[in-house]
């Protein structure tokens, strides 16, 4: 039988692994599909001078192996059905995703985490068990502040007070 392809859209089967996209609601910006991506097709790069994070999707260097959805904590990144990459723009094969880095809430300098990622990590913590407040005040710090903050607190170990 022929088929009136590339006149009419051709359908991939249910199983086919397509083009990946980002969506750029449900990113956190964790970074976890460079992480996992072997042929570097996506990238995380941070700017800590203006305090934000690119994630970058290359689809042209993507092999299709679906690592980064698989360990994408949101589901943000997912392989579609997508087949037809061809294309006269180079531009056209780059998503880019970009998102805030959070400030330390100890010195002011950015943080190695995005906003989304301290908002997600809050959302998980589950009310009752462990101290909200002290978690929420402690979680977006620089990791100058951390070890500063490790310091003071072994230093008062032990410590009664009267």
């Amino acid at each position: 039988m022929t088929k009136a392809y590339p006149f009419e859209p051709e359908e991939a089967p249910p199983e086919y692994r397509g083009i990946p996209r980002i969506d750029p609601v449900l990113c956190i910006g964790c970074g976890a599909c460079a992480n996992a991506c072997p042929p570097n097709a996506i990238l995380r790069i941070d700017d800590p001078e203006n305090g934000t994070r690119r994630i970058v999707l290359d689809v042209g260097r993507c092999i299709r192996c679906a690592r980064c959805e698989e360990v994408c904590p949101t589901g943000a990144v997912r392989l579609t059905a997508e087949f037809e990459a061809a294309t006269d723009d180079r531009n056209d094969h780059v998503e880019i995703v970009e998102l805030r880095l959070a400030r330390c809430r100890g010195c002011g300098k950015y943080t190695c985490y995005t906003e989304r990622q301290v908002e997600k990590v809050l959302s998980l913590i589950p009310r009752g068990i462990l101290d909200f407040d002290r978690v929420r005040e402690k979680l977006p710090l620089c990791s100058e502040c951390k070890l500063k903050l490790t310091v003071l607190n072994a230093t008062k170990f032990g410590e009664v007070e009267p």
